[in-house]
């Protein structure tokens, strides 16, 4: 048992590097920490709370003098895109949202509406340029994704901004909190508080 937790251990550490370096997403650091190391499958596989830790302590060591600022500007970005979509009931998750975030993490927003092309249709009428997929939504279920590069004055760099497109009643449950009572995703008036709140010199 000992062997496999200091495995597990050992994916955490690696994918979190991936994950603060390159702003890979939790799935894809873990599957490409265990090819790297030649780990044994699912049983090496740590869960996203140890990913999640190993992330704050590989911040917290290489990124501690930068990862503030850098966390702040992207919010602060988040911010705006969530008051200029305020008609979709805006919500943010990942990593901006969890305080993890770098200058290589994408924002992730979701939308609500009923029709989906409506979210498009806006975009368009401010004459923003994005690009269509489908990503799996908040239940499970397909929702079109509208990503956007933005650029970043703060950063001097481009950053994605991804929307996920949810049905109306997908809002349901979407700021229930985790089994370790931790809100994944929060609303444009608690990210505003995080902001105001969070020192970023």
């Amino acid at each position: 048992m000992a062997a496999m937790d200091s495995e597990k251990a050992e994916v955490a550490a690696l994918a979190a590097r991936w994950v603060v370096e390159e702003g890979l997403d939790f799935g894809a650091a873990k599957r490409r920490a265990l090819k790297h190391l030649g780990a044994a499958g699912r049983q090496a596989m740590p869960d996203h709370e140890t990913l999640e830790r190993a992330v704050q302590e590989y911040i917290a060591v290489f990124c501690a003098d930068t990862q503030p600022a850098e966390l702040h500007a992207l919010r602060t970005l988040a911010l705006i895109w969530m008051d200029r979509l305020a008609e979709f009931g805006p919500l943010i998750g990942g990593a901006v949202w969890r305080g993890t975030a770098t200058r290589h993490s994408d924002i992730y927003l979701q939308l609500f509406c009923e029709d989906p092309k409506v979210a498009e249709l806006r975009l368009i009428d401010q004459g923003v340029r994005f690009s269509p997929s489908q990503v799996t939504g908040l239940h499970g279920e397909q929702v079109d994704a509208l990503s956007v590069h933005l650029w970043s004055d703060a950063l001097q760099e481009h950053i994605g901004l991804h929307l996920l497109v949810n049905d109306q009643d997908a809002i349901r449950g979407a700021l229930q909190p985790d089994s370790g009572g931790r809100r994944l995703r929060g609303d444009a008036r608690a990210l505003r508080a995080l902001v105001h709140n969070s020192p970023h010199d």
